[in-house]
């Protein structure tokens, strides 16, 4: 295996240079199949491949190139796809020209086969062309040209297998379908045919099982969707050239399936061309009823085309109306039947309506009304027009053959027209057959033959009808209830069926009448009667009728009174719809760019992804190679170093040995054999200088007598040589002096003309000078004067734009300077109103604090007319029981304690939350004359340290427990709101008890509230000697007792 590709093409090279192109294509694709190949760049890699595609074309090796060509497309596809596109075209390229180069190849043979072209026709040649003369031809293309076309077959097949479901190559993926489709029609391959649209088939079935990989086609695709209604079309169209209908029917259902998965309406040059060939099958199929409606369908398409012809339109449109008038009403037994009567028929006649793009099953009714409409029926050809009367209209049984023999005689001889020969037989008959039901009961078969007969037509265009034919064709008619027919073998004859209580299972093809038939007579009997009773009644009472047409009036006025409302309830209807619809299209083209945006967002970040993994393993792969490159240089720099030290083969046991050591041990077996050769070689130029030494003075020895007579004979042989070499140069000087004096004798006569002729020629050129000079000097001139006006205009130019720029420059300066003294006035002005405002608000706000103030001090006022009052009580109150405990410690030396003041921090925490009153309440009238609003030192001290202050100054100074201190300050920072807004209530209180109370002399005393407030609680404290929250009756400090162990 070779480590590089190019040696290995090399190398396919020069096998191929000795002929060996089996050994070649062996070597080419075994490097191509190899692993390490997948890491080849592709620039290296696709000169390999062209290669191996030739020899395999050359050698008609399919399967191995289907195999290199895969190999080649997993290597490349997510890389570039260029180069799978180059060496697919290449390869069907060769494969094309081979088939061409054996075409070419078998001609030249049947042409060298022919050794006289003068000669004459034998009787024993043409008996021996007519058996051999073509078997050998084919003899020829068989054996020359059929392989080619085998491999050529298997060679396109290649390549779709390749292209296919590839979003990538889908454009090269279609150009080889149209080329094999070419390829089947040059070369007539219907089998070939049938088997690349069944390929095609089976790759768009599964494009749609494979549609989550990542370059996968997608049919919601415009471009990808049109391409491949492309190459429909065109594998349509080679159906039809090889007449080949079934599969031409088959690309029909194709093409409507892509039609059903397109969003959007079909081209109309696509629709066109869709119906005329699927009219053209309907025709082939012998189907009249649908071929008519594809025809329709056809021409209401083309009529679009305001550049079509008049001839054209005139044409199509009798085709038109006459494949409508030649649907048969009763088919015949060899063909079709042509509407849906029967439930077998059903759904292949749904399926083709499927295929029309029509809701409905087509009619011959409903086709001969759309061709009556102005843009056919008028454009239609007079014969078609007449033929036409004659059959719909006019009712003449016994001369309608004789009436149409010339029309058709005359529609038969246009091809397109005559087709429609056979069908329009068949019409004529039924309606003949219907029209002789009206006018006769019985009739003998002879004579229906006779008038069905047709004797003026050619025998190429006549249909006569023999009696065997038209009983069937009676039988065809009263099994699909058309005809009502006996057929009378005994008499020849064939009876109307005149049974009143027949029933009816005509389609309504009745045509032309002109009476009914004693069963519809009977069917409609109790309706005439019906009609009749209501005009006897009529004439009888004729109010009635006036009364029926007065309710008909009034509904009519109703109706046209709410016809308004309804036509607006109707559009304001429409407009909803209309809105709703755009809303649904709106919603389905949002919601089809959203899965086109995450389709493109998610094919993006595979393909970044895909292109990390594929950078990871190109990297991978490169380290792996160059590892292994690393290790293959090695492994031969060993292998060089063990021949070198085994020297060219001698020791073959050494030899061996050495290629199983490493490198290392190598290089040391190295280094110690060129020690070894240094040495040997040392001692050897050592033994050959001693020798060398020896022989030189042996020399010497034998040399020196000699060398006195070699010097006289060297002297005697320079002074001859010397002598010679003299006398040469002398004779040489004079003969050269004579040939100089001769030269110049013969020059000195021309050398007056040669001066007067060169005296000539610098006058002239003198003067071409000078005038050279002159017009130069002009150019210069002028070219400096309108330099200089050049100059000076531009000059002017930049001044008067300068000038202009300048007071451009001004102008933008004033503005900016307007600008900003603008700027500068409004933030003056903005300033001096904010300074007004700030000193509006500062006004405000001054006036509110002195506002605030003398609330305050209102508040204070009152607060301390309500702590007078309560002082004053409860110093009347101490007064009271210090009278009443006075006789009890008279009357004995019993020692009591003196009541523990309650202090602030006795409290309980229920009351640590209310009001000042509630802290001050419980105080002693020796507290509260002691610890006054102003301390000893003058300062003023609030009411919620007053308390603790006068609990120290009881105890001697000593500071006040923890309870007292630090809970009259932690109420003071809970309640800080609450005792403002008590004060404040109780200041507003007290403002309105001085409003009410203004003259008297003291104010009444607050009342307590309902519920008990804190005078109830100071008063239970007091009769029981401590309250909720009061501290102990010992000396010790107070202490807090929480809520939850009060009542314990």
């Amino acid at each position: 295996m070779y480590q590089r590709p190019e040696n290995a093409l090399k190398r396919a090279e020069e096998l191929i240079a000795v002929s060996q192109h089996e050994s070649a294509l062996d070597l080419l694709h075994e490097v191509i199949m190899s692993k390490r190949t997948r890491a080849t760049s592709i620039a290296v890699l696709e000169p390999i491949l062209l290669r191996f595609i030739e020899l395999a074309v050359i050698m008609r090796k399919g399967k191995v190139a289907k195999e290199g060509l895969h190999q080649y497309k997993n290597i490349s596809q997510n890389v570039t796809v260029t180069a799978i596109e180059l060496v697919i075209k290449k390869f069907i390229d060769l494969s094309e020209a081979k088939v061409a180069e054996a075409q070419t190849k078998a001609d030249k043979i049947n042409l060298d086969n022919v050794d006289d072209l003068e000669a004459t026709e034998t009787p024993e040649s043409i008996i021996l062309s007519t058996v051999s003369g073509d078997v050998s031809k084919d003899r020829t293309d068989r054996e020359v040209v059929t392989p080619w076309l085998k491999f050529l077959w298997e060679a396109y097949r290649t390549a779709l297998d390749i292209l296919r479901n590839n979003s990538r190559l889908e454009i090269l993926y279609q150009t080889m379908a149209s080329q094999a489709f070419k390829f089947c029609l040059k070369y007539t391959r219907k089998t070939e045919f049938r088997r690349l649209c069944e390929i095609l088939r089976q790759h768009l079935t599964t494009s749609a099982k494979y549609a989550h990989q990542t370059h996968s086609i997608n049919l919601s695709d415009p471009e990808t969707l049109q391409r491949h209604l492309d190459t429909r079309f065109e594998q349509l169209n080679a159906a039809a050239e090889l007449e080949l209908w079934q599969e031409g029917f088959r690309s029909i259902e194709d093409i409507h399936t892509l039609f059903v998965v397109s969003k959007k309406p079909p081209k109309a040059y696509m629709q066109a061309q869709y119906y005329e060939k699927l009219a053209r099958i309907f025709s082939v199929g012998e189907n009249y009823l649908f071929h008519a409606a594809a025809v329709s369908k056809y021409f209401s398409i083309a009529k679009m085309n305001k550049n079509m012809p008049e001839e054209e339109q005139e044409r199509w449109a009798t085709l038109v109306m006459m494949s409508a008038l030649s649907i048969p009403i009763i088919a015949a037994s060899k063909t079709r039947t042509t509407t849906a009567d029967t439930d077998d028929n059903k759904p292949r006649d749904q399926r083709l309506t499927n295929l029309l793009r029509v809701s409905k099953i087509p009619t011959r009714e409903s086709l001969l009304k759309e061709a009556l409409n102005k843009a056919v029926f008028a454009r239609v050809r007079p014969e078609v027009r007449e033929l036409y009367t004659i059959l719909e209209v006019d009712f003449h049984p016994l001369s309608i053959s004789k009436k149409i023999a010339p029309l058709i005689q005359k529609l038969s001889s246009h091809k397109e027209f005559s087709k429609y020969s056979r069908p329009l037989h068949q019409v004529i008959l039924t309606r003949l057959l219907q029209q002789l039901s009206q006018v006769y009961q019985s009739i003998t078969i002879e004579s229906i033959v006779q008038l069905a007969s047709f004797p003026s037509l050619s025998a190429t265009n006549s249909v006569n009808f023999d009696e065997g034919t038209i009983e069937k064709f009676i039988m065809n008619g009263c099994r699909k209830g058309e005809l009502n027919i006996r057929v009378n073998h005994m008499t020849r004859t064939i009876t109307f069926e005149t049974d009143v209580f027949a029933g009816s299972k005509a389609t309504g093809s009745k045509g032309p009448r002109v009476q009914s038939t004693p069963a519809e007579q009977m069917r409609t009997h109790l309706t005439n009667l019906a009609n009749r009773l209501n005009t006897a009644v009529t004439l009888i009472s004729p109010h009635k009728l006036q009364e029926k047409r007065e309710a008909q009036q009034e509904a009519f006025r109703a109706a046209l009174e709410a016809m308004e409302e309804e036509r607006r309830l109707a559009s304001e209807r429409v407009i909803l719809i209309e809105k709703r619809r755009e809303i649904k299209e709106y919603e389905a083209a949002k919601k089809i760019r959203e899965d086109e945006i995450k389709r493109i967002e998610q094919a993006r970040k595979e393909a970044e992804a895909e292109k990390v993994r594929m950078e990871e393993e190109v990297r991978r792969r490169e380290m792996e190679k160059i590892a292994q490159i690393r290790a293959e240089r090695e492994r031969e720099e060993a292998m060089k170093l063990a021949e070198r030290i085994a020297g060219d083969g001698k020791n073959k046991n050494i030899k061996d040995e050495l290629m199983n050591l490493d490198t290392k041990t190598l290089m040391d077996k190295q280094l110690e054999l060129l020690e070894q050769e240094k040495r040997d070689l040392a001692n050897k130029m050592r033994q050959i200088s001693k020798r060398l030494d020896h022989t030189e003075r042996a020399m010497r020895r034998a040399e020196s007598p000699k060398w006195e007579a070699d010097h006289v004979e060297q002297k005697r042989i320079d002074k001859a040589y010397h002598n010679a070499l003299a006398a040469a140069q002398q004779e040489a000087t004079k003969t050269k002096h004579a040939t100089d004096l001769k030269v110049k004798a013969r020059v000195t006569r021309i050398l007056p003309d040669f001066l007067a002729h060169k005296a000539k020629l610098d006058a002239v050129r003198q003067a071409d000078y000078e005038a050279k000079v002159a017009r130069a000097e002009a150019l210069i001139s002028e070219a400096k004067a309108q330099r200089i006006a050049e100059f000076r205009k531009k000059k002017a130019e930049e001044m008067a734009r300068t000038r202009k720029e300048e007071e451009a420059r001004r102008l933008r300066a004033e503005e900016e300077r307007i600008r900003l003294e603008e700027g500068q006035r409004l933030s003056a002005e903005k300033a001096a109103r904010d300074a007004a405002r700030k000193a509006e608000e500062a006004e405000r706000t001054k006036k509110l604090d002195e506002t605030y103030q003398r609330q305050q001090e209102r508040e204070r006022a009152a607060e301390e007319r309500v702590k007078q009052r309560e002082r004053e009580r409860l110093e009347e109150r101490a007064r009271q029981q210090q009278q009443q405990q006075e006789p009890a410690s008279r009357g004995g030396d019993v020692w009591t304690r003196r009541p523990q003041p309650v202090s602030a921090a006795a409290a309980t925490p229920a009351d640590a939350g209310d009001t000042w009153r509630s802290k001050n309440v419980s105080a002693t009238p020796s507290e509260s004359s002691s610890t006054g609003p102003i301390s000893s030192s003058g300062k003023y001290v609030p009411p919620s340290r007053r308390t603790a202050e006068a609990q120290r100054s009881a105890e001697g100074g000593k500071p006040a427990a923890f309870g007292a201190f630090g809970g009259s300050r932690n109420e003071e920072r809970r309640g800080g709101d609450d005792r403002f807004g008590a004060s404040r209530s109780s200041a507003f209180g007290a403002r309105r008890d001085g409003d009410v109370n203004r003259g008297r002399d003291a104010p009444p005393p607050l009342q307590p509230p309902a519920g008990g407030g804190w005078r109830e609680r100071a008063a239970a404290a007091e009769r029981t000697g401590s309250g909720a929250g009061a501290a102990p009756a010992s000396g010790g400090p107070a202490k807090y007792v929480p809520p939850n162990r009060r009542d314990n």
